[in-house]
């Protein structure tokens, strides 16, 4: 009984979206067969009507939307409406008999293409793509279709070609006053839509519209004729019987010799069709909060338009006010799809006279209120989401396209669009932050002697972390930066550059880099370049930048090291190397004798290169002093992987909070070179405590102001971070 009732659900939320796909399908006709292919609207009318049969019946089939629905769509009929119309033009131009037999071959091929190209894209699931398309191009894209729409509107609704450039020449076919009665119509829809989201509203508004015309024309007793004959009405045309319009006869008389002319267009409708099915099935997703798979309707249009393609029938799309309003309608299975599908197959017996009964306003509101949504979102809507720049370029892309042409408008604006993209890249800084020595150290702890050396000149090495792409615009804003900077900073010995957050480069940014070589070979400065990819370091090797002057460091803390290292040798008294234990102990602590008990209670270590001095975990049972080599703290993660953390030179301690606070050591001691070390065991500092109570303060004190450095010291790093 459950699958009875939700089937009969699907048949009616089918059944209420049909009405409004025959309103539009209605309109879209009246929009393709205009101009010279007017006398040929009933023909127009069944092909529509086959379009929405067989694309709403693959997407039923297809769709990963179980209630999608498919068809004709606002964006795909207009460059439709484009393609039939440059066609016609042109075969009329030519002088060619077979007008609509070789129409209908092109907009069979149109369809076929774009069938195989969605087809295609869904397959190898590169449908994404799309997307890589600057958004301006595709708000101008589909701007200049909601404009063509508009104007396709005011001819169905006059029976006169209208050029956007000359809308003037309304007047002069006296069809003012039927563009105002669909622009009533408009307005009527806006204003009940703005009210209620009911499902009939629109083919209820459609439907009063009709009837009300009828019973005007009855109160005014004017017959239908004269309505017909003054351009009011739909004028009857007699049933047409569908034919496959790619026939070996037919093929062959087609000329052949047109069709490159009619590229463009051609792309306009793949183009479009392909934006327009991402578009509706992001805004079906938000609609009904179901998840899709966009390859899965690339698949499932592609396959409705070859299919309609190959019998006779136009470009369709995924349908987003058709599928949601069958959603809202109750629709949660593949039955609506295809009760769409069978009513719009029944309509193709339908004689087309009931045309004539029509009001050309009627369906031509019907196209200007479509087309000014569009025009509304993405030429109204866009101007308050897209920066100044972004928003002109789309605007102008628009009018390129209604000016001269689809290709031409779409090379332009990929132009434009691609211009607009250096040109914002470009103001992105290519610097996160910059730091001295003074403010980013390395991970080597130092000495009190070397730390005050590099206080004092630490602004000699000068650093800079980039990021993001670097090429003509971000590279030429760091090479004046650097320029500024050499000059602000005489004293600079190194100029480091950290890669670790560059995503590319191209040749113009390594010309910039060899301009600021030569700034920093003016000022006797060297250049270390740091985290280089491998690309990027073959990059500079083709430019031949690598070389005097320049080195290459495989981590920033290392380079760090090294330029320390070069500073405070330049600046270290002569003789200032040696040191005993007894000697810095009564430097740390201030008092010769203190420092005598100290030493007394410490046991001389010596390790060798890689000798493991404590494991990570372990009960903290020491504390070190270093007088000798250098000491790294290695964290052993999870995966199993080693990380050095930290590095202790000459003169520091490690340990110190582990014995105080007695925690187990939260890394593993290591010597990086062959180290002394002085042990104070946990036993002999409980004794100090107990015993000598003013070293133990002494020593705690010395510990306070270690630590406070080196969190001090993290804070600037922090700081230096958050630029």
């Amino acid at each position: 009984m459950g699958d009875i009732r939700a089937g009969l659900r699907d048949a009616f939320a089918g059944a209420v979206s049909s009405l409004l796909s025959i309103a539009y399908c209605l309109s879209y006709a009246a929009l393709i067969f205009s101009g010279p292919l007017a006398p040929w609207l009933s023909y127009g009318v069944a092909v529509a009507f086959l379009s929405s049969a067989l694309g709403a019946a693959a997407v039923a089939l297809k769709s990963s939307f179980p209630f999608g629905i498919g068809g004709p769509d606002t964006s795909t009929s207009a460059v439709m409406a484009t393609l039939v119309s440059v066609t016609a033009a042109r075969l009329v131009a030519a002088g060619n008999p077979h007008l609509l037999p070789a129409t209908l071959i092109v907009m069979a091929l149109a369809t076929i293409l774009t069938g195989a190209v969605l087809l295609l894209l869904g397959l190898t699931r590169a449908g994404r793509a799309i997307r890589f398309v600057p958004y301006p191009v595709i708000g101008g894209f589909l701007a200049a279709t909601g404009t063509l729409m508009i104007l396709g509107a005011c001819q169905v609704i006059t029976g006169h070609k209208v050029n956007w450039t000359n809308p003037a020449a309304l007047l002069a076919h006296a069809g003012l006053a039927k563009i105002m009665a669909g622009v009533a119509l408009l307005a009527a829809l806006e204003l009940f839509l703005a009210r209620s989201r009911n499902a009939l509203i629109m083919p209820g508004v459609l439907l009063a519209a009709i009837l009300g015309t009828h019973l005007v024309l009855f109160l005014l007793h004017e017959p239908l004729a004269m309505a017909q004959g003054a351009g009011w009405m739909f004028t009857p045309a007699p049933a047409a019987a569908l034919r496959l319009p790619l026939q070996p006869a037919e093929l062959a008389a087609f000329p052949w010799k047109m069709l490159p002319g009619l590229s463009g267009e051609l792309f306009a409708v793949v183009f479009v069709t392909t934006v327009t099915v991402l578009l509706n099935t992001s805004g079906i997703e938000i609609a009904t909060k179901y998840e899709a798979d966009i390859e899965r309707e690339l698949r499932a249009v592609g396959l409705g338009n070859l299919l309609s393609g190959a019998l006779g029938g136009f470009v369709g799309s995924l349908a987003l006010s058709r599928t949601s309003l069958a959603r809202a309608a109750g629709a949660t299975g593949r039955l609506a799809g295809f009760t769409l599908a069978a009513i719009s197959a029944a309509l193709l017996v339908v004689d087309p006279a009931f045309l004539g009964h029509v009001p050309k306003f009627v369906l031509g509101g019907l196209l200007l209120f479509t087309g000014g949504r569009l025009v509304a979102r993405w030429v109204i809507t866009t101007a308050r989401q897209l920066l100044p720049l972004e928003y002109a370029s789309l605007v102008v892309i628009a009018l390129m396209i209604l000016t001269w042409g689809f290709i031409a408008g779409m090379a332009i604006g990929t132009v434009i669009g691609c211009l607009t993209f250096a040109f914002s890249a470009s103001r992105v800084n290519a610097i996160k932050f910059s730091f001295d020595n003074t403010e980013y150290r390395s991970s080597l702890d130092r000495s009190p002697e070397e730390l005050a050396l590099l206080a004092e000149h630490g602004r000699e090495i000068q650093g800079m972390a980039l990021q993001s792409y670097l090429f003509f615009g971000s590279a030429n804003r760091l090479y004046v930066r650097v320029k500024a900077l050499v000059a602000e900073r005489p004293q600079c010995r190194f100029l480091l550059f950290d890669f670790r957050l560059v995503t590319g480069l191209d040749s113009s940014a390594t010309h910039s880099f060899s301009q600021i070589r030569d700034v920093a070979d003016e000022k006797r400065a060297r250049i270390i370049l740091v985290n280089l990819a491998p690309e990027l370091e073959r990059m500079f090797r083709v430019a031949r930048f690598l070389g005097s002057g320049v080195t290459v460091a495989e981590t920033l803390d290392k380079a760090l090291e090294h330029c320390e290292e070069e500073v405070i040798a330049a600046h270290k008294p002569a003789g200032g190397e040696a040191h005993s234990l007894r000697a810095w102990l009564t430097e740390a602590l201030d008092d010769p004798g203190l420092a005598d008990c100290l030493a007394q209670d410490c046991l001389r270590r010596e390790f060798a290169e890689g000798a493991v001095i404590a494991r990570q975990g372990e009960n903290a049972t020491s504390m070190h002093f270093i007088l000798e080599g250098r000491v790294g703290v290695i964290l052993e993660q999870e995966d199993g992987r080693s990380l050095r953390v930290r590095s202790l030179g000459p003169q520091t301690t490690i340990g110190e909070m582990g014995l105080i606070a007695h925690k187990p050591r939260s890394g593993t001691l290591q010597a990086e070179t062959a180290s002394v070390l002085y042990e104070l065991p946990l036993e002999a500092y409980e004794r100090i405590r107990r015993e000598n109570p003013a070293l133990g303060q002494a020593l705690l004190a010395y510990v306070t102001e270690v630590m406070a450095e080196r969190l001090s010291f993290a804070n600037r790093v922090i700081g230096v971070l958050q630029r």
